[in-house]
């Protein structure tokens, strides 16, 4: 994979984002909103909507994840954002007091991109990116391989070969990862 730079999902770059999501193949339609619906979100589903609704928290400074570039091209996304920002976390065993727990709950890599390693450089990213911003422990919510859903949550064993350790369950699928006090 060639030279990849990482840049927060802001008000900044946002048209970056919804070129990625609106491109063929992308999220456009959840608009990474199914962890962070309120439950008066959670009516509306069409695509529009989940669109406004991540708009708005950008535009309001809400971190929300960061995009992987290539040559000045957005090529890929990942969900990294304060847990307390997401609703979808609910069964995580909960940290240490004074803990800032940052949730990777999303990736999303172009079809033609797969396979080459880039879901790991986009962890490291979202790591360095979560302890820029306070974080103490990194949190994820991985599947194994012959999971029939979630996998755009990541696999359990690229989290665990870059230091994440299982701490628990969320539902039956998925596996609580943590990255506690993440290296510098």
């Amino acid at each position: 994979m060639t030279r990849l730079t990482f840049r927060a999902a802001d008000a900044s770059t946002w048209h970056d984002l919804e070129r990625l999501f609106e491109a063929r193949g992308g999220p456009g339609h959840c608009w990474c909103m199914v962890w962070r619906r309120t439950p008066e979100e959670s009516h509306d589903a069409r695509p529009a909507s989940r669109k406004r609704m991540l708009h708005a928290r950008v535009e309001a400074g809400v971190p929300v994840g960061i995009l992987a570039y290539r040559g000045g091209e957005p090529v890929g996304w990942c969900s990294v954002a304060p847990r307390e920002t997401l609703r979808g976390t609910a069964g995580a065993p909960a940290a240490a007091p004074g803990d800032r727990v940052w949730s990777i709950v999303c990736f999303f890599v172009p079809r033609a991109l797969r396979g080459g390693g880039m879901t790991r450089r986009l962890i490291g990213a979202a790591v360095k990116h979560a302890r820029a911003q306070g974080a103490s422990v990194v949190e994820a919510y991985p599947v194994d391989p012959d999971s029939p859903s979630y996998r755009f949550m990541g696999f359990v064993s690229t989290f665990r070969d870059l230091g994440f350790v299982e701490v628990g369950r969320a539902g039956t699928r998925r596996h609580v990862m943590r990255l506690a006090h993440p290296r510098r």
